[in-house]
């Protein structure tokens, strides 16, 4: 097969496996068992041999959707879950154990620092810093450390992690480092190049597009050597040590949690993938050209998008993801605009609590989604009352520039 670019390989990735009458899309295949004429062929699929055996731990059109992750994600392999915070969990409780020490960016989406209170409850150690600066990871590592998790692009105040320093310093002391790659995506940034072990993706968001399936994916990489990690159980120290790592959080994830990816889900996610970076281009410039306009409007505080000038990692995302800035901001506005008010009359942005839709998003961050942990924490995360998170869809932007500029009267 030629060296495709990403979109010709995403879109004939499908048919490049065998596909039954000539289709161009793998089918859904919706069966919650598969059936064996042979005793001895079902034996082997349980201890370790490719295939199906009960949908809960994977189907054939979830595997095709997989396929077509890891080759977004220039990885080894893939596991897809029901939803992105199903993949995060999988990966932490599954490769994680009371006593170990988990270093993670303090500038994570909200239900992931819930999730991480979780595991310090059953006994984890996680510690919170800034890992914009690779020296704060490095002035948090303990004897105990096993692993190092940051968002490539955070959600909700864009802030941009020092990745590659980060994965060096990871490589060198042997730490599984895990990327959430949901905003940048593996169009704008690779994980693997950012020499994380493992990348997780919230397929909800702009690799499906289109509001209207939940999904999650774990990637390995590749290049992590899972026979130096203590954790992986005696049973999966089988096969390729490449996949140690991916078959313990698959076997935990889905065998053990049930967090398994429907048939359908998966299929409505392949499809829009297809489209992955047509449409992230027209949203990073959709964002881009909007962030410029709203920065020097008298009505807006302050803007966080990694495309302007004054963003502290504005260089960094350049030279990461291409000059192409991701398709999410944060906007403060002034202390005397109503919040509310101001949000009810907005009438092209939807009010609603998603990201990467084709159509546009607004979220007060304070009054919902942050607004469980705390004005304490929310102060250390820089989440302030008139923080809004703005998710940028593809509209003709100069729809999304005269809404901002009629609501904000």
């Amino acid at each position: 097969m030629a060296n495709n670019g990403f979109t010709t390989t995403i879109l004939h990735s499908d048919r490049r496996s065998s596909i039954e009458h000539g289709a161009i899309h793998k089918p859904m295949h919706p069966s919650s068992q598969y059936a064996f004429a042979d005793a001895r062929e079902l034996a082997a699929v349980f201890q370790g041999k490719p295939g199906f055996t009960y949908a809960r731990q994977g189907t054939p059109t979830n595997s095709a959707l997989e396929a077509k992750i890891t080759q977004m994600e220039g990885g080894a392999g893939t596991v897809t879950f029901a939803t992105g915070m199903a993949a995060l969990s999988a990966t932490f409780f599954s490769l994680l154990k009371a006593g170990d020490h988990l270093i993670t960016s303090q500038h994570i989406f909200g239900n992931t620092n819930s999730l991480l209170g979780t595991l310090a409850g059953l006994g984890v150690e996680v510690s919170l810093v800034d890992a914009t600066d690779a020296n704060n990871v490095i002035a948090a590592y303990r004897p105990e450390t096993r692993m190092v998790f940051t968002e490539s692009l955070a959600n909700p105040g864009t802030q941009v992690a020092d990745l590659q320093a980060i994965g060096e310093w990871c490589r060198g002391k042997n730490l599984v480092y895990v990327i959430d790659n949901t905003l940048a995506t593996p169009w704008l940034c690779q994980g693997k190049a950012m020499g994380a072990s493992l990348v997780v993706n919230s397929l909800s968001k702009h690799i499906s597009g289109h509001g209207n399936a939940l999904g999650g994916a774990v990637t390995d990489t590749g290049l992590y050597d899972w026979t130096n990690y203590e954790n992986i159980a005696e049973a999966y120290r089988s096969g390729k040590p490449t996949s140690w790592g991916l078959t313990q959080i698959k076997k935990k994830g889905l065998r053990d949690m049930g967090g398994t990816l429907a048939a359908e889900a998966a299929h409505r996610i392949s499809v829009g993938a297809e489209t992955l970076a047509l449409r992230m281009d027209r949203a990073c410039a959709n964002a881009f050209a909007l962030a410029q306009h709203l920065s020097k409007h008298p009505k807006v505080a302050k803007i966080h998008y990694p495309g302007l000038q004054d963003h502290p990692q504005h260089g960094r995302a350049a030279q990461l993801f291409g000059n192409r800035f991701g398709a999410l901001m944060g906007v403060e506005l002034v202390d005397d605009v109503e919040l509310f008010d101001f949000l009810n009359r907005l009438q092209v942005l939807i009010l609603a609590t998603h990201l990467g839709d084709n159509r546009s998003l607004v979220l007060p961050m304070a009054h919902t989604i942050y607004y469980e942990m705390g004005a304490e924490r929310r102060a250390l995360m820089g989440i302030s009352d008139n923080f809004l998170r703005v998710s940028i869809g593809i509209e003709d932007v100069q729809d999304l520039i005269d809404d901002f500029d009629q609501a904000l009267i």
